[in-house]
């Protein structure tokens, strides 16, 4: 049974810092490309970062570049978000994806599993 479960999501104030975390079971982790994208209430869901199969090549998205940072530890199965100087626009549930198929990592169609997500919700 597959499964992504995100962790780590939580009030904060603006300009602090939070640590997500996608632990991924049931599929064999280290051969998957992996993003996180976030859903803020009313908008569409938002591609935020991604990272190939091996964590050397990361991507982000133009709004969280600088203050955002993905990785990942095949040896766990976990991919993270270190999210810093934190606004009240990054108000959002977070969600981490698994991509086998490849393509562009910021379309959230080329995903084939998805967590339940964790909220975040940053405080001004």
């Amino acid at each position: 049974q597959v499964q992504l479960v995100e962790s780590g999501g939580g009030p904060v104030q603006s300009g602090g810092s939070l640590r997500l975390s996608c632990a991924a079971s049931g599929f064999t982790f280290r051969n998957y490309a992996m993003g996180w994208f976030r859903q803020a209430p009313g908008k569409e869901r938002e591609y935020v970062a991604a990272l190939d199969w091996s964590g050397r090549s990361k991507f982000y998205a133009d709004s969280v570049r600088g203050r955002f940072t993905i990785s990942r530890d095949n040896a766990k199965n976990t991919v993270y978000l270190q999210m810093n100087s934190l606004k009240p626009e990054d108000t959002a549930v977070y969600y981490c994806g698994a991509n086998r198929r490849g393509g562009y990592y910021g379309n959230s169609d080329v995903y084939d599993y998805w967590g339940q997500g964790t909220q975040v919700t940053v405080s001004s």
